[in-house]
């Protein structure tokens, strides 16, 4: 099936690893023109390389930075039609452990990120005849991780975010979803593993086969497992698809909504 993404323009953020790396590689293999963003500046160049992509580095949590990041890829792509909003998830820990600057920089970093970036690509995107933002958060939206209290609680305003979006910009063609992954191979899932051992006396592959035996399919996801929804739900070929929070866990969420 033709997607339609040929010619296209997206960014994605927090893209020089893991699941953003994945879906930045899977929309240039559709013929996208892609800006990745990551404040790993070595990484994020090495990435945007090897998808003969563009290279916009910034801390998003920074002042200024979404506004910059948004600038820097419209100059360089001509425009925008496409924005995937990603970044690194907060620390693990038990609610006691976090103090107000903890709560202030996870709301920085989990939601405020992708308001400050849809904020800054609305004029761009109202000008295109393809637009679409995908929000990544994390299926404990759904279903809470243990010791994952800041990840639980902000990313759920994510969503609740991209819902109210896509009601409100509809009418402007622009059309918002979510995606909630589950356990996938990626550095990220690494580091959560490594406090699990730590809190456990384990070692990491043992959290590994423990979490694995949680889902339905017994393992966890590859990162390209992700991209690919992802990138069909930003396509022309998910036209009528807006306000979707689409969980890509394998089965881990027991609920049946």
């Amino acid at each position: 099936m033709d997607l339609g993404l040929n010619g296209l323009r997206a960014l994605v953020t927090g893209a020089s690893r893991g699941l953003g790396f994945a879906t930045a590689q899977a929309l240039a293999a559709e013929g996208v023109q892609v800006a990745i963003n990551s404040r790993s500046v070595d990484k994020l160049r090495a990435a945007a390389d090897s998808l003969g992509g563009v290279a916009v580095a910034a801390d998003i949590t920074e002042p200024g930075a979404a506004e910059r990041v948004i600038a820097e890829t419209v100059e360089s792509l001509g425009g925008l039609d496409i924005l995937i909003t990603n970044a690194g998830g907060p620390p693990s820990g038990a609610f006691e452990s976090f103090d107000d600057a903890a709560w202030e920089k996870a709301l920085d970093l989990s939601l405020m990120s992708h308001v400050r970036l849809i904020r800054a690509a609305l004029p761009h995107l109202r000008r295109s005849q393809a637009a679409a933002v995908l929000t990544i958060t994390s299926y404990s939206v759904k279903q809470p991780i243990p010791n994952l209290v800041l990840s639980n609680s902000i990313r759920a305003a994510t969503v609740g975010l991209t819902k109210t979006l896509a009601l409100e910009l509809g009418k402007d063609g622009i059309r918002f979803n979510s995606i909630l992954p589950g356990w996938t191979e990626t550095e990220r899932v690494t580091e959560l593993m490594t406090f699990r051992a730590g809190q456990n006396g384990t070692t990491v592959d043992e959290e590994i086969r423990k979490q694995m035996a949680e889902s339905p399919l017994g393992r966890m996801a590859r990162p390209d497992e992700f991209a690919k929804p992802a990138v069909f739900l930003v396509s022309p070929a998910a036209s009528y698809i807006t306000g979707v929070m689409l969980t890509v866990d394998g089965g881990m969420v027991k609920g049946t909504l």
